[in-house]
């Protein structure tokens, strides 16, 4: 035991208690900076306490580790280290410190990305609509993504930047990178297509999960959204898969509202407004229908007469209703015009054929039908 113990002691004491205060100071700091991000009580524990706990246990080690040496000296008494403690001092409060500053830099900066992902999902999920559950599950899908891509790119500069630090040469590292990324890229540009579309197909809200939709041509309803492929089921219930990548056309037909389109044919000699009257009086039923006014956004739109076809007039209407209803209520209104049009006398117009049987005599006076 040194002879001045008291002393070293005291020093030690003093060392460490300044350490805690700088420390705990630089803790209270970040904490106030990421709850002012975060502003959700709910998920502090997970985004506030733990990296305060961990910010501030790293800043008490290094700011201990700088202090330590010179209060001991200053106490009187010479280590055995192999370097002088003016020498590890020195190199812990120039290298070691950029070093923390780095770290603790790149640590904030993916804590800060996540807690504000965490917010967009709290904010996108806000509300009652019928697309809370989905537009949850998009915000997710793209904080997600942009959390881990800038948590790699974030710890991959900060990792170099540490290396350049303890004097250690990164050109071959930073050149084997170029040469593996140039690769991946040529061996991957489908898949990174199709990672690029997805995002932006998902960040647009083009087509969501439960919708129905056309793509390149193919129906069905919409099962998945993924970033790389959207996944169909159509009425036979085959599952067809499209990489993002490869989707020409999209046409989504419950998105937002929907119109369920009729033609209908009456005869030439049917009285056009009498028909028009028939079926605004069953759309207007139809609206009046407990079962059905919860589906119906708009009144009956006629047209009016759309073509004029063989034996028959084409009358084209729509109507207005919330998404994937617009087959329940345009059959629905099919069967009450039916029944409309019957009741006014009003006969549908059907195609016709007409066929002309021609009749010649044979020689001999025999007739041949022509």
């Amino acid at each position: 035991m040194p002879i001045n113990w008291p002393e070293l002691t005291l020093a030690v004491a003093l060392a460490l208690a300044g350490a805690y205060l700088i420390a705990d100071l630089a803790a209270r700091f970040v904490q106030s900076t990421l709850r002012a991000v975060i502003a959700d009580p709910a998920v502090e524990k997970a985004f506030v306490d733990r990296p305060r706990r961990i910010i501030r246990l790293t800043i008490f080690l290094v700011a201990a580790a700088a202090l330590v040496f010179p209060a001991v000296r200053i106490a009187g008494y010479q280590t055995g280290l192999g370097g002088s403690p003016r020498a590890v001092g020195s190199w812990l409060l120039d290298v070691g410190l950029r070093i923390v500053v780095i770290a603790i830099a790149a640590y904030l900066v993916i804590r800060i990305a996540s807690a504000a992902a965490r917010r967009l999902e709290r904010e996108m999920s806000q509300g009652t609509g019928l697309d809370v559950l989905e537009r949850t599950k998009r915000a997710q899908t793209l904080g997600r993504l942009l959390q881990k891509t800038l948590a790699i790119v974030v710890a991959g500069m900060a990792g170099l930047m540490i290396l350049r630090q303890l004097d250690i040469d990164i050109t071959p590292v930073l050149t084997g990178a170029g040469i593996a990324g140039l690769a991946i890229g040529f061996g991957a540009q489908t898949l990174v297509r199709d990672v690029l579309s997805g995002f932006f197909l998902i960040l647009e809200d083009q087509v969501r999960v439960g919708d129905v939709a056309v793509v390149n041509g193919q129906g069905g309803l919409v099962e998945q959204v993924n970033l790389r492929t959207i996944v169909l089921r159509d009425e036979a219930g085959a599952v067809h898969v499209f990489p993002n990548g490869e989707v020409k056309t999209l046409a989504n037909m419950s998105k937002d509202f929907s119109y369920a389109v009729l033609t209908l044919g009456v005869g030439y000699d049917a009285d056009v407004d009498r028909a028009i009257e028939g079926m605004r009086e069953a759309a207007a039923s139809l609206m009046d229908d407990p079962d059905f006014r919860p589906h119906i956004l708009e009144p009956l739109d006629v047209y009016g007469i759309d073509a004029f076809e063989p034996a028959r007039l084409v009358i084209k209407a729509r109507i207005k209703t919330v998404p994937l209803k617009q087959w329940l209520v345009g059959r629905e209104l099919r069967k009450r015009i039916a029944r409309r049009f019957a009741e006014r006398g009003i006969e549908m117009g059907v195609p016709q054929m007409a066929f002309r049987m021609d009749r010649e005599e044979r020689p001999g006076g025999t007739p041949r039908a022509g």
